[in-house]
């Protein structure tokens, strides 16, 4: 296909953004009509804005950009919050393109890096991953925090791209692949990279936010990074056998030493030692194990019920 004719889209999930949406919106449109001049994308490419059930007056800034251009700024409305992987996912699978790029509203994600993603779209990669080289505006724990939590996911067996989050370039091929991942436990930069095709990477450097205070709260990030865990690797499951064995061993040879210390010394006072540390140790990881089986379990229930990640209200 001509570049020139090549249809990009740019999928930006919004919650409560009506301070950053004007910038967000105005950056992204110069952007795009930089790379039509280019002629690197169609005339024909626009913006698509997902609002996740916004308490705020983004989905009437929405209504009012596209009522001013409806060519360039699309709507997509869930009915209610369904969450930033869901409101993503929703995005993806309902706006057309050739090509689609998903980012955050508060433009943290370099714009400009989405030029060099159609470029390497242009040189036949179905899946550019945007990647952060530096994080000079995150705090020292959260960047310390992100490396651990890359590397441990690395380790538990997961293929995921290090410091890449939601900013990416997909090709048509490669979201009717992510679209037959019906899964409700949603991480979907883990899922990207298990469909495979060609993948490239743009680094760049993360910006300031423009307006307002991040959605992503501690305990969002950390309920995140227990469902990018238990949702891609089976070795906690694992680990857990792996201690049973252990904690098995050891109180086998305690009751071997009790048993020894009855029969062959006059020394032996029935003591607590050697029934509560047992005791305490099997309880413990019981507990663990039950913990961690539960989490797994739990998954199994959401996915048999087979409910819908989300509900559009309305489509501009």
């Amino acid at each position: 296909m001509d570049q020139a004719n090549s249809i990009l889209n740019i999928v930006v999930p919004c919650y409560n953004e009506e301070e950053a949406l004007p910038e967000t919106a105005r950056q992204l449109s110069e952007l795009l009509d930089r790379m039509v001049e280019q002629k690197i994308i169609s005339p024909q490419s626009g913006i698509y804005f997902v609002d996740d059930g916004s308490k705020d007056r983004t989905w009437n800034l929405i209504e009012s950009l596209s009522a001013g251009r409806p060519a360039r700024f699309h709507g997509i409305k869930l009915s209610r919050n369904c969450g930033h992987q869901s409101a993503l996912l929703a995005g993806l699978l309902h706006a057309p393109g050739d090509m689609l790029v998903s980012i955050d509203a508060d433009l943290q994600d370099e714009p400009e890096t989405i030029a060099a993603m159609v470029r390497r779209y242009h040189e036949g990669c179905d899946i550019v991953f945007g990647v952060r080289a530096e994080r000079p505006t995150d705090t020292v724990f959260k960047r310390r925090t992100a490396r651990l939590y890359y590397a441990l996911l690395k380790w538990m067996g997961a293929e995921i791209v290090a410091d890449h989050a939601d900013f990416r370039l997909m090709s048509r091929r490669a979201l009717g692949a992510l679209s037959r991942y019906s899964e409700v436990n949603l991480f979907i930069r883990g899922i990207v990279p298990l469909l495979g095709f060609k993948t490239a990477i743009e680094y760049y450097t993360r910006r300031p936010r423009l307006q307002g205070e991040t959605k992503y709260s501690l305990r969002k990030m950390v309920s995140l990074s227990i469902e990018g865990i238990t949702s891609f690797s089976m070795r906690p499951l694992r680990m857990i056998t792996m201690m049973g064995f252990i904690v098995s061993a050891i109180s086998f040879g305690i009751g071997i030493w009790a048993i020894c210390v009855r029969l062959f010394s006059a020394d032996a006072v029935p003591g607590w030692t050697s029934i509560v540390v047992p005791i305490a140790l099997i309880g413990g990881l019981q507990l663990l194990s039950l913990g961690m089986i539960g989490e797994y379990v739990g998954k199994i229930y959401m996915e048999v019920k087979r409910r819908p990640l989300f509900e559009i209200e309305k489509i501009l």
